[in-house]
């Protein structure tokens, strides 16, 4: 096996890569890599680690030796999955790496919005708390988690993840069906079409994968569907919700929060509606719910597992 990291630095250079250096016999690494410099740097491997760089036919047709794709990450957005088939390529991803520190991320998400500890912080230390007029501040209304409910669209390893966590704050668990899905019973929860999720949801959290069913999946129709006390989570991908209408949503008070650590374009180079000044109890994140060292380590087990069974 001869392998090619193209875009290695997006694990970070913290992590030990000898697990995979061990399956291949060795493992060119590049930082990154640029669309022009891809074909150059793939001719000759028949094995190829990517995360981020795209991967498509006019690579595949110039290299003819290129036998399997490993992406050090769940989505396959970035690969041209049909034709790799057509030229006999395999395409592996990485799953259930990220289950703690993904639901760990939402779930501080979720109660930095229901505590408002944002604005908190922010008061305590600006002077507004010093020239109070009794010893505490109440002006950001807070949101007792217990007994409320938290609708999970996504019900796979992360969603499940959040769910064990949110029922240790008492929450009721209900979920929504996503484009494809059928209401029923999963693990003794209710799944209910997602008209009804979203109008009954104290917390909406989506850990859903981008696809063209579940793009703008969330939108002003919805969005209008959901109380105005709510909260609205989004750790899966960017896209499952219009974001020009969420910033509206929150500006107008459709919904009273929002945290976010995925954009549709990222990073968000050339600007996004939710990077306004003036959107209320927002929080926004950059991509970061999955990076903890732990995750990233396991990325690389899992990865050289799954190039051992093509050894």
């Amino acid at each position: 096996m001869k392998a090619v990291f193209l875009d290695s630095q997006t694990l970070g250079s913290d992590v030990d890569l000898s697990p995979i250096e061990q399956v291949t016999g060795g493992l060119t690494c590049y930082d990154r890599t640029s669309p022009e410099q891809v074909v150059e740097r793939i001719q000759g491997f028949d094995t190829v680690l990517v995360n981020k760089v795209v991967l498509g036919r006019e690579h595949f047709d110039a290299c003819p030796e290129l036998k399997t794709i490993a992406v050090v990450a769940t989505g396959l957005n970035n690969i041209d999955r049909a034709a790799a088939k057509e030229h006999g390529i395999t395409v592996m991803n990485v799953t259930n790496y990220g289950r703690s520190t993904v639901a760990q991320h939402t779930m501080a998400l979720i109660l930095a919005l229901a505590t408002r500890l944002l604005d908190y912080n922010r008061d305590a230390r600006n002077g507004t708390w010093g020239k109070s007029d009794m010893f505490c501040l109440m002006d950001y209304p807070i949101m007792e988690l217990e007994g409320k409910t938290l609708g999970i669209v996504g019900y796979g390893d992360l969603g499940q993840g959040v769910v064990e966590r949110a029922k240790a704050f008492g929450m009721n668990i209900v979920l929504g069906c996503r484009p494809g899905q059928q209401p029923g019973e999963v693990d003794g929860y209710s799944r209910v079409p997602l008209d009804d999720l979203l109008a009954q949801a104290d917390v909406l959290s989506l850990h859903c994968l981008l696809t063209d069913d579940t793009r703008n999946m969330i939108g002003e129709r919805e969005l209008g569907l959901m109380k105005p006390t709510a909260l609205l989570i989004n750790t899966s991908r960017g896209g499952l919700v219009d974001e020009a209408a969420l910033a509206n949503a929150l500006r107008n008070g459709q919904i009273a929060g929002a945290g976010f650590d995925v954009l549709t374009e990222e990073p968000p180079r050339h600007g996004n509606p939710l990077l306004a000044e003036d959107i209320p109890n927002l929080i926004l994140t950059p991509h970061s719910a999955w990076a903890s060292r732990e995750a990233r380590q396991r990325i690389v087990g899992i990865t050289a597992r799954n190039l051992a069974s093509r050894a």
